[in-house]
């Protein structure tokens, strides 16, 4: 037995003798291995904390936009999960102090890995705009419905993961922890299966459009949006777009391999990994969400947008084209 393992056992021993009438014995950075902690690593204070101070900006940036394009829906979303971000990383800065408190681990585990079906929600309410936008003939699901049924598929994610947090937060032995986890990871594997249905769908809308443009027939484009559509900052839209949420698919994807081999596991315990496959591609899919904001986009567009109004014109009024809004009718 090497010194480390006699260490580790003295400390074990200690703490099972400690009694409720004494104070009972707590482990420490510098006084037990790392080993006993529950990630086997002191967490960086200066990666976790950069990670942080982002989230601050860009949450920061986003109100601001929000609230002066009065996007309330999107902004909700998307603010609420840079929030989880910013209590995440504050959960890992506590890690860094302390290691081998379960308390600690939960703060950054549970919003860290809730955060980001939020932000989803938010892509979502810009897609079904976007369709409206480019030619709703071209989806084969009404506009609208992009929005209830995926954010309806984040909410039952958000649901499970948030049930799965809270059994792992409550829990005082090693079985109900791991059904926490294991609700989390459901979560996480349901929001991954809806976003791969919603890239389906997406490429196939993208690949009719592009389809009859090639043939000369793309018909049934607003004419309220032209302006809209012929400006190149709702190209670069759309690809950010598609940008944030593939980034958002592969972190939901580390996030699951991690989480899927327990606390203990090689990945689990890998800072390395962690701040290339969580931290960055977040961030830098809330940037590409700021950067080309929808406010900023849509500007006096967003709202009727969002109502799947088409717009057709009536006549000439011998100034501006008179353009009245029209609610489609589905059939």
């Amino acid at each position: 037995m090497d010194s480390t393992e006699l260490l580790t056992l003295v400390i074990r021993e200690a703490a099972k003798n400690s009694t409720t009438a004494a104070k009972p014995f707590r482990c420490k950075v510098g006084v037990c291995p790392l080993s006993m902690a529950i990630v086997n690593y002191q967490p960086t204070f200066a990666g976790n904390t950069i990670y942080g101070v982002c989230f601050i900006i860009l949450l920061f940036i986003q109100l601001f936009f929000g609230i002066r394009k009065k996007t309330w829906t999107y902004m909700s979303a998307v603010c609420l999960g840079i929030f989880g971000e910013i209590v995440g990383y504050g959960g890992r800065l506590m890690l860094h102090d302390n290691p081998f408190d379960m308390n600690n681990f939960l703060i950054y585990l549970v919003p860290l890995t809730v955060a980001p079906a939020l932000l989803t929600g938010g892509i979502y309410l810009c897609l079904s705009r976007v369709i409206v936008t480019v030619g709703a003939d071209y989806s084969r699901i009404k506009p609208k419905m992009y929005t209830y049924i995926f954010v309806g598929c984040d909410l039952l994610s958000l649901i499970l993961q948030s049930i799965g947090g809270a059994i792992a937060s409550m829990a005082n032995n090693t079985n109900s922890r791991d059904l926490g986890v294991h609700i989390m990871i459901a979560g996480l594997i349901s929001q991954i299966i809806s976003m791969i249905i919603f890239f389906v769908l997406w490429g196939d809308f993208a690949f009719r459009v592009k389809k009859a443009k090639n043939a000369g027939n793309l018909t049934g484009q607003a004419p309220l949006y032209g302006s809209l559509r012929a400006d190149p900052s709702f190209r670069w839209f759309q690809w950010s777009l598609f940008a944030a949420t593939l980034l958002i698919f592969i972190r939901s994807v580390y996030r699951v391999a991690e989480l899927w081999g327990g606390f203990q596991s090689h990945l689990a315990n890998d800072e390395v990994t962690f701040m290339i496959f969580e931290g960055p591609l977040i961030i830098i899919a809330v940037m590409m969400m700021t950067a080309f904001h929808p406010g900023r986009i849509f500007d006096d567009l967003w709202v009727s947008a969002g109502k799947g109004y088409r717009f057709t014109k009536h006549g000439d009024t011998g100034a501006d084209d008179k353009i009245e809004l029209i609610e489609r009718q589905w059939q």
